[in-house]
């Protein structure tokens, strides 16, 4: 049974990405050598490094002031980067909190300094993002989340600030067309829409890293990385290379443009059903629904194991919600297809018709 993969992370890839990376493991164009035991230093990997960064730098339209870096450690690893490398004595930094991974960066930052947080959906369960418009403008910088996996939730405007904005695009960059002028510095980890995991992609202004004037460990200097091209240490070799054969898949689909046009497709496709369906109900606002991470839940609770069996049965996987907010989450990011979206709706369908004539309750009130 073919399975249609709706999980969070790692991101599903194209079929074709998987195909050339699988063969790379055995024989790396054809040098009788592994992509798992290049060397980094070699003159062939040096150019993986150089065309994965031109292919972000031509998707994305990155500036020439902008720096492109491959570091490793994940999102979760910037979290404290950032703070370590801007946030100075006597200064603040502000955070948006937006939801558990903007909670999380909080905590980090809050070892390095001071830290305010200047808006929070807190109050609603994260189910919306709170506006904020920065009167001071004497922070450090400003901190956000562009997505928010767990929640369901994305920013589709940036606050109104004259700092720096830093922000976390972890599970929605490379999935929908941005202005990398409007930030001064982009993470995000690569498991979502750019590859596997093990790849951590920085874009910062160089402009921000010449204001950093502070004694720093050379693995959480921003600097260090663009000094040495991302290869002061060993890279996350095959996660780096695989992200290159992704971006020009991505490239091939008529590049940024053309997938946000099938990512809101597919979105409003399963929005649609959740709120066409007397079973089932979104958790976050019209508004600020994510594109890329679909929440939502039944009215009746307890038929939630039963949808999720029915659901596994016809080959539909991943989309159990986060422990700490239940129901469920449909992730359709870049490389997962229309007709699987169209599948699960179609299966949602199918579940309240069967609900209708009482053959789910049926069994289910017989397994309990």
């Amino acid at each position: 049974m073919k399975k249609h993969n709706f999980g969070a992370g790692p991101c599903i890839l194209p079929a074709s990405v998987t195909e050339r990376a699988a063969q790379a493991v055995l024989d790396w164009n054809g040098m009788g050598l592994s992509i798992l035991e290049i060397s980094h230093r070699s003159p062939e990997f040096e150019a993986v490094i150089l065309k994965t960064q031109l292919l972000i730098r031509e998707l994305l339209h990155v500036p020439d002031s902008y720096s492109v870096l491959f570091l490793q450690g994940g999102a979760s690893t910037q979290f404290n980067m950032v703070p370590m490398n801007f946030l100075k004595p006597g200064l603040r930094a502000d955070y948006l909190d937006t939801g558990y991974f903007s909670q999380k960066a909080i905590r980090e930052a809050s070892l390095f300094g001071k830290v305010r947080v200047v808006a929070s959906s807190a109050d609603k369960d994260y189910s919306y993002i709170p506006d904020y418009i920065d009167e001071k403008h004497d922070a450090a910088y400003l901190h956000c989340t562009s997505n928010n996996t767990i929640e369901g939730t994305e920013m589709f405007h940036l606050p109104e600030t004259k700092v720096p904005v830093i922000c976390d695009m972890s599970s929605d960059i490379f999935s929908r067309i941005i202005n990398v002028r409007d930030f001064d510095l982009i993470y995000a980890g690569a498991q979502k829409n750019m590859g596997p995991a093990g790849l951590t992609l920085v874009i910062v202004k160089n402009a921000l890293l010449e204001r950093i004037d502070k004694a720093i460990p050379a693995m959480s200097d921003y600097r260090v990385y663009k000094d040495h091209n991302s290869l002061y240490n060993t890279p996350p070799v095959f996660s780096i290379y695989t992200a290159m054969l992704n971006l020009l898949w991505l490239k091939d689909q008529g590049g940024i443009p053309a997938i946000e046009h099938q990512n809101k497709k597919k979105a409003a496709m399963l929005y649609q059903e959740i709120d066409r369906n007397a079973l089932f109900y979104g958790l976050a606002t019209p508004a600020h629904r994510s594109r890329m991470n679909v929440t939502f839940k039944m009215h009746d609770e307890g038929l939630e194991p039963a949808f999720l069996s029915f659901a596994s049965s016809r080959g539909i996987v991943g989309i159990k919600g986060y422990r700490t907010v239940g129901g469920f989450r449909a992730s359709l990011y870049n490389a997962l297809p229309i007709s699987s979206v169209a599948l699960l709706v179609e299966v949602m369908q199918e579940f309240e018709a069967e609900i209708g004539v009482g053959k789910i309750q049926a069994e289910y009130n017989m397994a309990i």
